[in-house]
């Protein structure tokens, strides 16, 4: 699968997205090296801090059917520049894909493609907790 395609299926699930107090919906695909694509989209609370985001939503997807092993991830959202994860979907991507690569995208069919290092160059990690906690399965 290219990064078209990848973009295409963030484009679509992003058409899923309940968005009701902000009205950005956001649509993500993470492609595992299993080949399997799993999807995400937003999904808001009016309790703010019980939302979900896309991105984190196709891992736990991705994670719960036992993937562990992961490739890409597009993520698509309304704006002027490509959209960018927040800080928590950085951080939670680190804790079980450090290496992965993002392509990031907009609805104007603008793209890049970065790394999740490059945009969380210094992350918090199970070694910095006591006792050095392993990087989960």
């Amino acid at each position: 699968m290219d990064d078209r395609d990848l973009l295409q299926a963030a484009l679509k699930a992003r058409q899923f997205a309940r968005a009701p107090y902000s009205g950005f919906s956001v649509g993500a695909a993470l492609l595992c090296k299993s080949g399997r694509v799993y999807t995400g989209c937003n999904i808001e609370s009016s309790s703010f801090g019980l939302s979900l985001c896309a991105e984190r939503t196709a891992l736990a997807k991705a994670l719960s059917e036992g993937e562990s092993e992961f490739d890409r991830l597009a993520v698509v959202a309304e704006g002027s520049a490509p959209v960018k994860p927040c800080g928590a979907c950085l951080q939670l991507l680190w804790d079980y894909a450090p290496g992965l690569m993002l392509v990031l995208g907009n609805l104007d069919d603008q793209s890049e493609r970065t790394s999740l290092a490059r945009l969380l160059p210094s992350p918090f990690s199970g070694s910095d907790l006591p006792g050095g906690v392993k990087r989960p399965v």
